[in-house]
């Protein structure tokens, strides 16, 4: 469990690195590794006919590949996902560039399911159904793949997801449920909810409760923070009810009230960038801050996170004092095709 810890710090969000951009270094690695994997298909031999395989739709005309992007350009990770669909063609010119596949250029359909799951299977069965893609990178959102990945299995396409990180994707690939077309580049949020239970244990915090984004991606968060806070000797203040806030709920003022209730060491809060900022916002006005830490999640690490929750009368952030988990910087192999050098949110590494 110490092992964990490492990967978190604590930091006052207001200083001047904690606006360096997030690296998504999860959806860079899916499009390196779709991008290494149709290289390898450049290069191998065709299978010999009669041999019995199995051959999948490439999805487009004549023989050649076509993706599609299932990525939030809007809605509440919209300040992460808004550039993400650069990557993907960063990734596909990077491709087409080295011949293609079967000596064909490869296309890209990009699509925004909002970060919300109802327009997520809208979307993908459109690109399922009438566009009949190959193959998906996305969605990024837990609740989005979740209600996407039955449309992609049903009709034999495969989903890789660049951030998709529920737990819950792990217990449906071990019961078979994808049958082998849904991945995900990411480590399931089993890893890093283990290791901020741990750090908040490390810091000396005995009362911690949570307030989460009531979606995959934050109950199966919640879940096993509590497990394992209260495995170590920890106690949740709000065990016994877990406050899940709604996405498109018009106020939260009830959601932070009742997750900061009660004077807790520590707000364990996991949420998105948008409707997290409006969260702390309000648990702030309502005076429930003082003598409280926030922990928080890579969930809310987006570029204008900050911006969005502001400041105190005196300047400073409301988020000072809050602990996060920051990704370590990592060599760039992409930098040198982008224009000016300069590296969009979504292929930072």
């Amino acid at each position: 469990m110490n092992n964990l810890v490492g990967d978190f710090f604590r930091m006052r969000l207001f200083w001047p690195q904690s606006r360096r951009r997030l690296t998504a270094i999860a959806l860079n690695l899916a499009l390196a590794g779709t991008t290494a994997g149709l290289m390898f298909a450049c290069a191998e031999p065709e299978p010999t006919p009669g041999d019995g395989a199995s051959q999948p739709s490439t999805g487009g005309e004549g023989g050649a590949l076509k993706l599609e992007a299932l990525l939030p350009a809007t809605g509440d990770l919209s300040s992460i996902g808004q550039n993400m669909p650069l990557a993907v063609q960063l990734a596909v010119d990077t491709i087409n560039a080295c011949g293609g596949v079967n000596g064909q250029d490869v296309t890209v359909v990009i699509e925004d399911d909002q970060t919300d799951p109802t327009a997520g299977v809208s979307a993908m069965t459109k690109l399922a159904e009438a566009d009949q893609v190959a193959g998906v990178v996305g969605s990024f959102a837990s609740s989005v793949s979740s209600a996407a990945v039955p449309i992609a299995v049903r009709n034999n396409i495969m989903m890789i997801s660049p951030g998709s990180t529920s737990p819950v994707f792990t217990d449906q690939a071990k019961k078979g449920e994808f049958k082998g077309f849904w991945a995900r580049t990411a480590p399931p949020d089993t890893y890093q909810a283990q290791a901020l239970a741990a750090l908040a244990k490390k810091q000396g915090f005995t009362d911690a409760a949570t307030v989460v984004i009531n979606n995959d991606y934050g109950v199966g968060f919640e879940k096993v923070f509590v497990e394992s806070f209260t495995a170590d000797g920890g106690n949740v203040t709000n065990k016994d009810n877990p406050v899940r806030y709604d996405p498109k709920a018009a106020t939260l003022d009830t959601e932070a009230a009742q997750g900061f209730a009660n004077s807790p060491d520590a707000v364990a809060a996991i949420l998105y960038a948008d409707t997290g900022s409006v969260l702390v916002q309000s648990a702030y006005r309502q005076g429930l801050m003082d003598g409280v830490t926030l922990l928080l999640t890579d969930g809310v690490y987006s570029p204008d996170f900050v911006e969005k929750v502001g400041k105190d009368a005196n300047g400073v952030s409301l988020l000072s004092g809050a602990w996060v988990r920051y990704p370590v910087p990592m060599a760039n192999p992409w930098k040198p095709s982008l224009p000016n050098g300069k590296m969009p949110l979504a292929v930072r590494t």
